[in-house]
C-alpha cells in the first residue's frame, strides 16, 4: 500500500469527520484534546448503544464487548422470549465490537472534549451480525454491488419542537419561542416560524458542521412547531449514520434550549405526522449513469420495476417503516401521510412520489416511512422492495393524477397486522435475512403486548361509565 503523504495525514487529522487509521485517530484526537471517546452501536430502534470510556483505553484496547441481547431488547427496555430465536446463554454471551474509524466525530455538546465512534458487530468467529442494523443495510448494499449497481439515497426527516413533558400523561406543547408565545396556528414553510427558535438552530447547525454532518435544507412543515431537515443525497450507509447522529444532535441541542425535539410518528393529536421520506436512485457503476434514464433522458424499464417492487413489498416492510403502534396513528384518511401504494409524478397525495428532475437525478421518493423508523433499517427495507422490484423485472401501475388521499387503503392499519405480513413474505426473508425477519418481528410482538398493558385515556373516556 502506497504511503499518505503528511500534507494528506495532516488533512485527515483536521477533518471534522472521519480517519483511515488508529493512528490517524490518535492525532485526530490529540489535535482536539480529546480525553473520552462514546462507543457507539445502533440498536433495533435506532437507539446508541455502547460504553463511554477515557481516549487513553481506547487505543490501548478499541475493540468493545456488548451481549447479543443488545440486539433484542424493545424500546421499553424489556427483551422477547428467546425461544425459537437464540439460546438464552448465547443472547447473554459477548460480541465482538470494531469501531468503523470513517465515523470519528466530536461530540459538540458534550462539557468535556469527547469523540464518538460508531461500531459494526461480530460474533467471535469473525462473521458479521446478521441482526446489526448496519450490517443489515451493508447485506442489502452488496446485493445491489453484484448487479453492478450503486443506490443512492437523500433522507427527509421531520419532528416536533415541544415544551418539555415529564408526565407522560398530559399531551404534548408547542414550545414558547422568542416572541414569548408558543404557535398556535399552522405555518408550513413559515420563515418567520422558524426564526421564533433561531438559537436552536444556529447550535443544530454548528453541532452539525462540528461532526461534518451536512444539512441541504431546514424548512417548517405543516405542524405547529414541526420542523424538517433535508440531507444531501449520497451512500446509503454514510446517510444512515447521518440519520442516526441528526436525531441525537437535534435533541441534544433542543435539551439546551429547554425543549423537546420528538421523532414519534404522531405525537400530537389534530396535528400531522413525521415522516423520514427517502428519495432514492441507482447508479450502473459499469457506466457512471442513472440506471433510471435512457441516454435520450427518458425513464427505462429498470425504473418503472424498482417503482413496483415499493407497490407489491412495501405493506410486507411497514413494521419497519412504521414501528410501533403510534406510528399508524399518522397513517390515517385524508391527510399528507400515505395510506396506498399509488405513484405519481410530483403527487405529493401518493406513498410514492416521482419529484421533478433532470435525467441524470431522476429518483423515487418513498414517502411511507415514519421519522420514528431506524433509518438503517427504512432504508434497507425500502432498497430491498427496489431491488426485488428490479430482480423480478416487476411492473408498475399507471401514475395517478388525482388526489390519492381518500382511496383505499393497501397498507396494514395495525402493528400486529404488519409483522404478520413481514413474516410471510419469503423474498424479504431472503433479502433482509431470515434471523433478522425472525428477530425483528418477535421484538414488535413484544412491544405491542407492553403496549396492550397500558390503559389509555380514550378507554377511561367513552368506557369508564357507558358500558
Amino acid at each position: 500500500m502506497a504511503k499518505r503523504s503528511k500534507g494528506a495525514q495532516k488533512a485527515q487529522a483536521t477533518a471534522p469527520r472521519g480517519v483511515t487509521s488508529l493512528t490517524e485517530a490518535k492525532a485526530w484526537m490529540a489535535s482536539r484534546g480529546i480525553t473520552e471517546i462514546e462507543c457507539t452501536v445502533p440498536d433495533l430502534a435506532g437507539v446508541a448503544r455502547g460504553k463511554i470510556m477515557p481516549a487513553s483505553k481506547f487505543f490501548s484496547s478499541p475493540v468493545m464487548n456488548l451481549p447479543l441481547s443488545v440486539f433484542f431488547q424493545t424500546i421499553s427496555g424489556e427483551y422477547p422470549d428467546y425461544e425459537g430465536l437464540v439460546d438464552s446463554v448465547i443472547a447473554d454471551s459477548d460480541l465482538v465490537l470494531e469501531p468503523d474509524l470513517a465515523t470519528l466525530c466530536s461530540v459538540p455538546w458534550a462539557q468535556d472534549p469527547t469523540a464518538q465512534v460508531i461500531h459494526d458487530a461480530y460474533h467471535r468467529d469473525g462473521r458479521p451480525v446478521e441482526l446489526a442494523p448496519r450490517q443489515v443495510l451493508r447485506h442489502v448494499i452488496s446485493l445491489y454491488e453484484k448487479k453492478g449497481w450503486k443506490p443512492v439515497v437523500a433522507p427527509e426527516i421531520e419532528f416536533y419542537l415541544v415544551e418539555p413533558n415529564t408526565d407522560p400523561d398530559y399531551p404534548l406543547k408547542p414550545p414558547v419561542g422568542r416572541s414569548g408565545r408558543p404557535e398556535i396556528g399552522r405555518q408550513s414553510y413559515s420563515i418567520q416560524a422558524v426564526n421564533e427558535f433561531d438559537a436552536l438552530f444556529e447550535d443544530i447547525y454548528d453541532y452539525s458542521e462540528a461532526q461534518g454532518l451536512e444539512i441541504d435544507t431546514l424548512i417548517h412543515e405543516d405542524g405547529a412547531a414541526q420542523m424538517e431537515i433535508n440531507l444531501r443525497h449520497g451512500d446509503p450507509l454514510v446517510l444512515a449514520d447521518q440519520v442516526f447522529l441528526f436525531k441525537r444532535t437535534i435533541r441534544e441541542a433542543a435539551l439546551a434550549h429547554k425543549i423537546y425535539a420528538t421523532f414519534m410518528a404522531k405525537p400530537i393529536a389534530n396535528e400531522p405526522g413525521s415522516a423520514m421520506h427517502i428519495h432514492q436512485s441507482v447508479i450502473n457503476t459499469a457506466t457512471g449513469r442513472n440506471l433510471f434514464s435512457d441516454e435520450d433522458g427518458d425513464p427505462t424499464p429498470e425504473f418503472f420495476s424498482f417503482i413496483a417492487g415499493h407497490q407489491k413489498y412495501l405493506p410486507s416492510v411497514m413494521c419497519i417503516m412504521a414501528p410501533y403502534v403510534n406510528s399508524y396513528r399518522r397513517l390515517t384518511r385524508d391527510s399528507m401521510a400515505p395510506i396506498n401504494l399509488q405513484w405519481g409524478y410530483d403527487n405529493r397525495t401518493a406513498g410514492l412520489r416521482v419529484p421533478p428532475s433532470t435525467p441524470e437525478a431522476r429518483r423515487l421518493e418513498n414517502r411511507v416511512p415514519s421519522s420514528d423508523a431506524n433509518p438503517y433499517l427504512a432504508i434497507a427495507a425500502s432498497l430491498a422492495c427496489g431491488y426485488l422490484g428490479l430482480t423480478e423485472n416487476l411492473r408498475a401501475t399507471d401514475p395517478i393524477d388525482g388526489d390519492a388521499k381518500n382511496l383505499d387503503f393497501d397498507l396494514p392499519r395495525g402493528l400486529l397486522e404488519a409483522v404478520a405480513a413481514f413474516q410471510d413474505s419469503e423474498p424479504l426473508s431472503e433479502v433482509l435475512g431470515e434471523r433478522f425477519v425472525s428477530a425483528y418481528a418477535a421484538v414488535k410482538q413484544a412491544e405491542f403486548e407492553t403496549f396492550m398493558r397500558v390503559i389509555s385515556p380514550w378507554e377511561r373516556e367513552y368506557l369508564l361509565l357507558n358500558v
